[in-house]
């Protein structure tokens, strides 16, 4: 947690964060031009908060283009605010909320485990379901192949295809939500999930969220923090993480 703390503790990082908030995926030209720096100290600022893992980059032809990563934000609330106040306490839930935008959001985080043991964890039904709110997920994860998200009662929360199948490395997937009508009408996004070894017994998942209208509902990505806090909790201490929605589904 040092580096989250220190990258939030300069306002010029905390400025950088609000920008990225108007406008999420922006270049390091177009964030230079809103401050009276040079490009040098507006990249350097950028790599501290790249390296608390507050943004994560990425390269579009021959831009880089920054986006605002809410887990770490998540991770800050689990770990203390929870024990000690409502789940959603104010003053985190406002920065939460103010750091997913749609379009396409994009979400990092790291994980002591082997590749293998996180795919299996984000392809088996029953581990699926304890951090990703008791809903199971159905597949036989080849390409082509249709997923399913279902209740412990057998209710179906959303369906999609899977469009790219390569363990234990990258997993991509259409989705269309289907627990209400004001979801379901916003049609079908879709569902990066990446895994890259940092070291024998660690990996970094990025899971990017796109295929979004503009405007789309809050309800369709605004859980991944929770979800991936989850997945690291269930992974590194086998104990289930217990966040407003975790019981959603639950019983």
């Amino acid at each position: 947690m040092d580096p989250v703390f220190k990258a939030l503790a300069d306002p010029t990082r905390r400025s950088l964060l609000d920008e990225l908030f108007r406008e999420d995926g922006q270049t390091l030209s177009a964030l230079e031009g809103r401050f009276s720096m040079s490009r040098f100290g507006v990249m350097r600022h950028l790599r501290l908060l790249e390296d608390a893992g507050l943004i994560v980059t990425r390269r579009r032809g021959r831009e880089k283009l920054h986006f605002l990563n809410p887990v770490p934000i998540r991770l800050v609330h689990d770990r203390w605010v929870s024990k000690y106040a409502e789940p959603w306490a104010s003053a985190l839930s406002d920065l939460k909320s103010r750091l997913e935008r749609p379009m396409e959001k994009v979400f990092e985080i790291y994980i002591k485990t082997t590749p293998e043991r996180l795919w299996e964890a984000i392809t088996d039904p029953e581990i699926r379901s304890r951090y990703n709110f008791g809903a199971r997920i159905e597949s036989d994860f080849t390409v082509g192949s249709t997923m399913r998200q279902v209740t412990p009662t057998g209710a179906l929360l959303g369906e999609g295809v899977n469009l790219e199948v390569d363990p234990p490395r990258r997993l991509v997937q259409s989705m269309v939500a289907l627990w209400g009508d004001d979801v379901k009408a916003e049609g079908t996004s879709r569902i990066t999930w990446e895994i890259q070894p940092i070291a024998p017994d660690s990996c970094r998942l990025t899971v990017t969220h796109d295929q979004l209208r503009e405007g789309a509902n809050e309800q369709l990505y605004g859980g991944w923090p929770m979800i991936l806090s989850g997945l690291k909790t269930w992974l590194e201490s086998g104990e289930l993480l217990t966040t407003p929605g975790s019981l959603m589904y639950a019983g």
